[in-house]
Parts: structure tokens; C-alpha cells; sequence
């Protein structure tokens, strides 16, 4: 357990102390390598053991609002993540909302922007250069994760050739991410991060525990969004240079966090009663 710029243990402890009193809580949370290991075939990947039963768990306290922001389509997270109560769920990076109770708001998008991103997928279904194209909503995606390394160098090189010129479209933009791509359009995890919290804080400053949990390059947006409102968690195995407040191994140190994170919650609710 590494903090950035400090001890993780020391960095946590104080973090849970906030829970003292407090009458609700926010965890925003990325899916795939963040809960769950990475799978080529992405429709495969499921939470780490464990992770699934303790999100229950906090879901059960009802002082936590738990909202899963992934650059995957919302509807696929639900099933993905198996709770009984399904969560809230920013989808295709925050361009997307689905709410617990099924309804989805899809942000709008120009006719250039739309007419731009249509015939660029209509390209790459027909030749998407040994690499794996994914069409959503708002972008295109080109990936690479399993190719073997000089092929996939030759496929990020052609993808950028096609992605970069289209980012001087006016709403269009091109976001990196580990093996890929994606040239899209709407907001990004960060935009989702500042509007929740403001949501819950009623355009106040935020005087509830509020953590972020990613392992992307696409979450060091939603990172500098926490800046000041509240904690950063980079999960993932290797470490990297990030802006997250810090670092956790997956899968034993995210369990215990998440444990921490019910334990704070218990320990609240305990000293309400007593």
C-alpha cells in the first residue's frame, strides 16, 4: 500500500475518520481493471473474489451511494457486476446515466459530430487493422490488448493517423487509454465526478466522505476532479506516476479497503444508537 506523496495507511485512517457522524457517503467507482481483472473478451470479466459480497454489504447499510462510472455502455455493467440492487451507472466515460431504476439519459450530440463518428466506424468495420473496433454512441474505439507488441504498435499508429486529424472537429476529442484508443465526443469521467458531487453537496463544499477508485489513464481525470473534495485511489498491480492520493494492489488490498470502508459506516451507526 503506497500513498502518493505519503503513507497509504496513514492517508486511509484519516479518511475513515471523516465517517464519524456522517449521515451518508459517496464511492464512485471504475469496473474493468479496477473491480475487475482485464479479459480480452470483455463480456468475461467479473469482480475480484469477495469485491461483489462487499459492495452488498455497504449497499445494505443505505449510507452509501454507490455510482459505477465506466467507459463501457452502462447496461453492460449491471450484469457484469451481479448486485441485487442494481447501482447507479455513468456509462461510455460519463456521456451516459443510467439510474437504478433503468431510466437512461444519453447526452446530444451535433449532426457534424454524429456524421464524423458514423462514417469513421463505417471504415473500421470494414478494415479496422488487426485491431479490435468497438462502435458506441458517442465514439469510436480501436483496441489492442493481447495483440502481440510490434503488431500492435503498427495498429496504434494507423488508428492515430485516422483519429487525430478528426480532433480538430469541434466536439470531438481523442482519449488514450491502456491498449487503445478512442476518438468520442460528450463528458468525461471527471465532468461525471463534478456533477455528482455537486448533486449531493447541493453546490456546496463537499462535507461528506467521498473516494474515487480507477486504475486507467482515462481515471486520472476523475482524479484531479477528487482534488480537494475528496480521496483517489489508483488500483492496479503495477504502479505508475498518477495523481491518485493512493495506491492499492488488487485483489486483497481493494477487498480490505472496501471492509474498511463498511466498517467505518458500522462503527457510525453503532455510536447513533448507543
Amino acid at each position: 500500500m503506497t500513498g502518493a506523496g505519503g503513507n497509504a495507511a496513514e492517508k486511509l485512517n484519516v479518511f475513515f475518520t471523516r465517517f464519524a457522524g456522517i449521515a451518508s457517503s459517496l464511492l464512485l467507482l471504475d469496473f474493468d481493471g479496477t473491480l475487475a481483472p482485464f479479459r480480452v473478451d470483455r463480456f468475461k470479466a467479473r469482480p475480484w473474489a469477495g469485491v461483489r459480497e462487499l459492495l452488498s454489504l455497504i449497499q445494505k447499510q443505505k449510507k452509501t451511494r454507490i455510482v459505477m462510472i465506466s467507459g463501457r455502455p452502462a447496461s453492460e455493467i449491471v450484469p457484469l457486476l451481479g448486485l441485487e440492487t442494481p447501482p447507479e451507472v455513468w456509462g461510455l466515460h460519463g456521456a451516459e446515466r443510467l439510474y437504478p431504476d433503468g431510466r437512461c439519459v444519453l447526452e446530444t450530440f451535433s449532426p457534424e459530430v454524429r456524421g464524423y463518428l458514423h462514417e469513421l466506424s463505417t471504415r473500421l468495420r470494414q478494415d479496422s487493422f488487426g485491431g479490435g473496433f468497438e462502435e458506441k454512441p458517442n465514439a469510436a474505439v480501436m483496441h489492442w490488448r493481447g495483440v502481440a507488441p510490434e503488431k500492435a504498435r503498427q495498429i496504434e499508429k494507423r488508428t492515430r493517423e485516422l483519429f487525430e486529424p478528426l480532433t480538430r472537429v469541434e466536439g470531438l476529442k481523442l482519449l488514450e487509454f491502456e491498449a487503445g484508443l478512442e476518438l468520442r465526443a460528450g463528458r468525461d469521467k471527471g465532468g461525471a465526478v463534478k456533477v455528482i458531487l455537486a448533486e449531493m453537496s447541493a453546490g456546496g463544499p463537499v462535507n461528506f466522505p467521498a473516494a474515487y477508485l480507477g486504475d486507467d489513464f482515462t481515471d486520472e481525470i476523475a482524479f484531479a476532479a477528487m482534488k480537494g473534495r475528496g480521496l483517489s485511489v489508483l488500483v492496479r498491480r503495477e504502479w505508475r506516476e498518477t495523481l491518485a492520493d493512493v495506491w492499492l494492489k488488487p485483489p486483497r488490498e481493494l477487498r480490505s479497503f472496501l471492509k474498511s470502508w463498511a466498517d467505518a459506516v458500522d462503527k457510525t451507526d453503532r455510536v447513533r444508537l448507543s
